[in-house]
């Protein structure tokens, strides 16, 4: 090939990689116990911002990024318990300038015994070479096996709704979409969670109580109904806040606040609780979209 025409392939190529910041992998993690045996049903929530990766030229005004995210689920012996790669291809684009790009998240829901584990979770960008991002987190499977307890929080971008579907997607007669790393950014205006209690006496009175508070310790709390424990199966939690009526915690500006559900018996005396973190960033988008791994 003459020079004179290498010399502008060259510099086309180093053009159409349109570099982003450092990869972003953020991993949400809930534990749910099963019907069966001492085992769990752990969902495995992984998301990929567009914004971070890098989108290489397909054809003119055509670009599309790649990445690959690999799960591992290590045993407290360092052996793998569940191993596997996602490679997630973000919707082409036309235009790489655009501060908004397409995430790409997937739910990976595994079945393990009771015990101790470490999750490890590595993101390449499959078009820019270096180290990868990696995100490790330890998971205790140690729920009680008689006293009432309560599941993860999942928090959500939307209501949870009531559905007949079984997918990958619902879980105890709900269809939930989830938003990734408990991000409430532009735009929203309600607090969406899912959880599941376990254990309690069937047929008993319950009731739940919120309590949200802040970084800096602004609290605010809530009542809602439940109903009663169901014989043989979990109990489905879906609840809701509305995040512009809590305004005098503070909780329209941006930051870290913690919500912690309660479930109360008929005498108000607390069976079960759990904590979670979410953040409020008004002025940023919050990723969300899902598939299925492929």
């Amino acid at each position: 090939m003459p020079f004179r025409l290498l010399l502008p392939l060259l510099l086309m190529l180093v053009a159409v990689a349109a570099q982003a910041a450092t990869p972003t992998l953020l991993l949400d993690v809930a534990r749910f116990r099963t019907l069966g045996a001492n085992t769990y049903e752990v969902e495995l929530y992984a998301t990929v911002p567009g914004n971070g990766l890098t989108y290489m030229r397909r054809a003119p005004g055509s670009f599309q990024a790649a990445a690959a995210v690999t799960l591992q689920v290590l045993k407290a012996d360092g052996k793998p318990a569940h191993s596997e790669t996602v490679t997630l291809k973000p919707p082409v684009i036309s235009d790489t300038a655009a501060a908004l790009k397409n995430p790409q998240s997937f739910l990976k829901r595994l079945t393990l015994p009771a015990g101790q584990y470490t999750i490890r979770a590595e993101l390449r960008d499959q078009y820019r070479k270096g180290a990868p991002t990696v995100v490790e987190q330890p998971l205790a499977l140690d729920y009680s096996a008689t006293a009432p307890v309560l599941s993860d929080i999942v928090f959500l971008s939307k209501p949870a709704s009531k559905t007949t579907a079984q997918t990958n997607f619902t879980r105890g007669g709900y269809q939930l979409t989830r938003t990734p790393a408990g991000n409430y950014g532009r735009g929203a205006d309600q607090l969406y969670f899912y959880l599941e209690l376990y254990n309690a006496t069937p047929g008993q009175a319950l009731k739940l109580h919120y309590h949200v508070e802040s970084a800096e310790g602004f609290a605010a709390d809530a009542d809602a109904p439940l109903g009663t424990a169901k014989a043989g199966r979990p109990t489905a939690v879906a609840g809701e806040l509305p995040l512009g009526g809590l305004s005098a915690l503070g909780i329209n500006t941006d930051g870290e606040y913690t919500l912690t559900v309660e479930v109360r018996n008929a005498a108000n005396k607390v069976l079960a609780s759990r904590s979670a973190k979410f953040n409020r960033s008004s002025g940023e988008y919050a990723p969300g979209g899902a598939s299925l791994p492929r």
